[in-house]
């Protein structure tokens, strides 16, 4: 019982910094755009080639 004492404010603070971690997140905006990074490695682009695979 004496365990439950220590444990139980334990859980709720790395609760609450969980909480805390995720919304600054949130505010920062790392959610945004969650279909940008998926299509981004479909594009093609001319300044991702390699320099010495011009004649392909």
């Amino acid at each position: 019982m004496s365990s439950l004492v220590f444990l139980v404010p334990l859980a709720l603070l790395l609760g609450g910094a969980a909480l805390a971690a995720f919304l600054w997140a949130l505010r920062d905006g790392q959610y945004d755009d969650l279909d940008g990074a998926a299509a981004r490695i479909l594009m093609e682009g001319d300044n991702d080639r390699i320099e010495g695979d011009e004649a392909s």
